[in-house]
């Protein structure tokens, strides 16, 4: 592969659109399995405490969430270089995470102890090839610039192809079996990288070399206010992911629907974006996510309802707050590229701002694991219980913390964004 003599800019269509998005399905592939599926797969099927493995995945998530700043630097210094440089990279990390992504949920071990070191040691592969190709993708499409409507469009393309891989591993793995679906996400990632080489490139600017470009971000005070709404409202987010599989199975303990609770929130969530790309042109990117921080307040109290047998409600739920989720992830990062581009950033530092973007996800994700589980198993929650005060835990969770979260998300987002802007 070869970089271009000149850019290939965004000018629309599904064909630009699904060569730059295409890369966020295996992306968002292997995503869920290592968020959503691993806790609960060591847990169940491997015996490890709910103590000790929040404290494995908070640890593993934390490293990896302190190196992407550094990631961003290094990609922002690949862009620098050329397409093909970029391109380099992002194949040999691909290879990484396709291995590494095997092997955690095919252990080559057997015991508790090895179980974590291998746990532990493949996580840590596997987060860093897996952010390696997050940033590039992110810096990539930023620097294709634009308006509001341009970037909400960007990012809708990547993220909606995002949700799509997820919508097929939150069903491809119950259905044929992780050993299909690890096979499945190789291909994806190879057919998706191919696709990345003939996407809408960026002219290539020089970069400016030295320390500051990994904190130029955080002296940006517009990103800064942008970090802390993301944090908190991603806070809010993470938990629910963490604990859903615990919520199906044992609060509605309808084991047997979880690919179509899980297909029904992320399609939702995919078919929702256009409606939000529509929204931000009527009221803009900050008012349309606060509707759906909204949507997912009213959702998610409704669901501390629920109880056992309720398979059709917690279906309307899933919808409801996948169509919240889309905002989500719509809209935040198209709000962070006109960050960067107001900052006089653009075509420069990109990779350091998505860098510090990421790290705070991952916070997000540490936190939700490293929390949450610990302090449902100090309630007296485990796997499978059916004690009425753990199980009242695991509603509190899973439903009422993300409401408190989401609000104070909202709060900040009126405060610290909305009004700052009417204020100028």
């Amino acid at each position: 592969m070869t970089a271009l003599a000149a850019p290939r800019g965004w000018q629309g269509g599904w064909a630009q659109g699904l060569s730059y998005g295409g890369l966020g399905l295996p992306l968002a592939f292997v995503a869920l399995p290592l968020y959503v599926i691993l806790p609960n797969h060591y847990a169940s099927e491997f015996g490890i405490p709910l103590a000790t493995l929040g404290a494995l995945l908070l640890f593993a998530r934390l490293l990896d969430a302190v190196a992407d700043p550094w990631i961003g630097r290094l990609v922002d210094g690949w862009f620098a270089h050329s397409v093909a440089r970029v391109l380099g990279v992002a194949v040999a990390a691909a290879l990484v995470l396709a291995a590494g992504f095997r092997g955690l949920f095919f252990p080559a071990v057997e015991g508790t102890t090895a179980l974590l070191a291998w746990c532990a040691a493949l996580l840590a592969v596997t987060y860093l090839s897996y952010s390696v190709l997050s940033v590039i993708h992110q810096a990539w499409g930023a620097r294709l610039g634009g308006g509001e409507d341009q970037r909400a469009r960007i990012v809708s393309w990547r993220e909606g192809l995002a949700l799509l891989g997820v919508l097929v591993a939150s069903v491809l793995p119950s259905v044929a079996g992780l050993s299909v679906a690890s096979v499945v996400f190789a291909v994806a990632l190879a057919a998706a990288l191919a696709l990345l080489a003939r996407a809408p490139q960026p002219a290539l600017h020089a970069r400016v070399a030295g320390a500051p470009d990994l904190v130029a971000p955080l002296s940006t005070p517009g990103f800064r206010r942008l970090l802390v709404i993301f944090l908190v409202n991603g806070v809010a987010s993470a938990v629910p992911a963490t604990l859903v599989l615990f919520f199906i199975r044992d609060r509605l303990q309808a084991p047997a629907f979880e690919p179509l609770f899980l297909a029904s929130y992320f399609a939702a969530g995919a078919l929702s974006m256009p409606l939000w790309v529509r929204a931000v042109a009527r009221f803009g990117l900050a008012r349309a996510w606060a509707a759906g921080m909204v949507l997912a307040i009213v959702t998610f109290a409704w669901a501390a309802l629920l109880g056992s047998g309720d398979v059709l409600a917690y279906t309307v739920v899933c919808v409801a707050s996948g169509i919240a989720l889309g905002a989500d992830l719509t809209l935040p990062g198209a709000l962070l590229a006109g960050v960067i581009q107001r900052a006089g950033h653009g075509q420069r530092l990109e990779g350091a701002y998505f860098g510090w973007w990421n790290f705070a996800t991952k916070l997000n994700l540490a936190l939700a694991a490293g929390i949450a589980l610990p302090l449902l198993g100090a309630f007296g929650y485990t796997p499978g219980s059916q004690d009425a005060e753990a199980l009242r835990a695991l509603t509190i969770a899973y439903c009422l913390l993300p409401c408190v979260l989401k609000l104070a998300a909202t709060a900040l987002l009126w405060t610290l964004w909305i009004r700052k802007k009417e204020d100028q």
